[in-house]
């Protein structure tokens, strides 16, 4: 599937139309992205049309650079192909996935036989810990109204108390409204309600097929009587029934093959000739800055050995400085930190150094360098809008052919560049949003915080927390303390 250039030849005849997912890998051999597509042709060939990389984003566009070969694994359904994809995402963390590489999994239908009165719950981790787990549901729209769903028909509690009583019963409606079966009342005996939730259990198991019949004869009756929107309710939760029996493969085995290593020496020879290098660029790093309006600044710098991110060797930076205030102002300290501590640990300077940015962002690179006497290293600045290659003391910017694999080198590290910090600067954020969060909380300290995401892992996981978990595993948390604390979580999250 490639051939002696950069990039892979794509042979659409040899892609099938069904669902699937590909997987892109660079030179040397990494997996750098992971996707899935209810039709693999249709999708894979947009990567590879000539106005693919001119008309993308700068992260698209790096990625396309990027691409070295590909391997499809076709499956059966679309559903597959969200399991597989999310699989290989977790497993080889490819850089250029972002929707699937945090801990966010598909949901799973939980069940605690230990209960008395046992409930369907919906969560994203299987553990080894005794209760019956279903799934994972790639469609979590429809798992939601099929439990819901399940929880009506067969009457199952849906109250979140480990031990329902007529003291958790006080202010709750469920008996008026769904006709709960009440085991908090003592109105059924635990076989009672176990015999019921074995029915729920049945369909989950995929014993679906007498429920869905008995719903399609209601729906059909709804209709002979005109009572379409009644009709059309069941028809709804007949889909989701279907959506949510739809078998699925686990793929526990599945893995993708390594492939070779190599470089890109094409786009090494090509860029040593356009910018009159004395020897081939075959160590490279690049630098970029990312703020909004001059907060949470931060700078990267990745590195290309012989044409390839090299990402062992990438750094990222928090701008110290406190009277620094624009993009040119930032470039600065980084590259005074970078190149004055490589000086002064003895360390190999690169054979080109790129800026993200025009004249401006170079000057600034010579007056560093000039500063610390080192004048053998080429320094380069790369105009984003028009992609022009900025030279020091050449009026002239260089305008290379949009198809010159030179500037698709330049082009790949700088979108790589900007990626990596743009990464940095997301994740800055959303720390802070998240730590605003939890200091909004009156009478709760930074001790009480600490111990709260250390044990539970994230604002998140305690927002669905009940207060009585939220009590039971952090010492000194009261189940007063932990109702308010989710109550205001869930409420600045927006979630249930």
């Amino acid at each position: 599937m490639t051939d002696s250039s950069s990039q892979p030849v794509f042979y659409s005849q040899d892609v099938p139309r069904s669902p699937g997912v590909y997987v892109y890998r660079n030179s040397a051999g990494e997996v750098i992205y992971v996707g899935k597509a209810r039709n693999l042709r249709s999708r894979m060939s947009s990567y590879f049309r000539p106005s693919g990389a001119l008309r993308s984003d700068p992260r698209r566009r790096a990625l396309i650079h990027s691409i070295a070969s590909y391997e499809i694994f076709p499956v059966a359904t679309e559903s597959e192909a969200l399991l597989l994809e999310e699989q290989f995402i977790k497993q080889y963390k490819p850089r250029y996935n972002v929707e699937l590489r945090d801990d966010k999994r598909f949901l799973l239908v939980c069940v605690d036989p230990a209960e008395p009165f046992p409930r369907l719950r919906l969560v994203r981790i299987r553990r080894d810990d005794n209760r019956l787990y279903f799934g994972p549901y790639p469609q979590a729209t429809a798992l939601r109204e099929a439990v819901q769903f399940l929880s009506v028909h067969y009457r199952l509690r849906t109250c979140k108390v480990l031990t329902p009583n007529p003291e958790t019963h006080r202010h709750c409606l469920e008996e008026v409204i769904r006709g709960c079966l009440c085991p908090c009342l003592g109105a059924v005996t635990p076989a009672e309600y176990g015999e019921q939730l074995d029915k729920a259990l049945a369909v989950l198991r995929g014993e679906s097929r007498p429920l869905l019949e008995e719903l399609t004869e209601k729906m059909h009756s709804e209709v002979a009587v005109m009572n379409f929107e009644g009709a059309i309710r069941t028809r709804d939760v007949i889909s989701c029934l279907k959506a949510m029996a739809e078998p699925t493969r686990r793929f526990i085995n599945q893995t993708i093959a390594r492939r070779n290593a190599s470089s890109n020496p094409e786009g090494v020879a090509a860029l040593q000739e356009a910018l009159g290098l004395p020897s081939p660029p075959l160590f490279m790093e690049c630098f970029d800055m990312s703020n909004i309006s001059g907060s949470l600044a931060v700078g990267s710098m990745v590195c290309f050995r012989q044409g390839r991110p090299a990402t062992a060797e990438y750094r990222r930076y928090r701008i110290r400085s406190e009277e620094a205030a624009d993009d040119t102002a930032f470039m600065r300290e980084v590259l005074q930190r970078r190149y004055g501590r490589l000086q002064r640990e003895g360390g190999a300077f690169p054979d080109v150094v790129l800026v993200d940015g025009g004249e401006s962002q170079l000057a600034v690179a010579v007056e560093v360098f000039a500063s610390l006497g080192v004048t053998s290293v080429p320094l380069f600045g790369l105009a984003e809008k028009q992609e022009l290659v900025i030279r020091p003391d050449v009026a002239e910017p260089l305008k290379l052919p949009r198809e010159h694999a030179g500037l698709k080198l330049l082009q790949a590290i700088r979108d790589e560049a900007h990626r990596f910090a743009n990464a940095y600067h997301r994740a800055l954020r959303n720390r802070r949003i998240t730590d605003s969060i939890l200091n909004d909380i009156p009478g709760i300290g930074v001790k009480r915080r600490q111990q709260m995401l250390r044990t539970c892992g994230s604002v998140r996981e305690i927002a669905r927390m009940t207060p009585e978990q939220l009590a039971a595993a952090v010492p000194g948390i009261g189940k007063n303390t932990a109702t308010r604390v989710i109550a205001h979580l869930q409420n600045a999250l927006g979630e249930p």
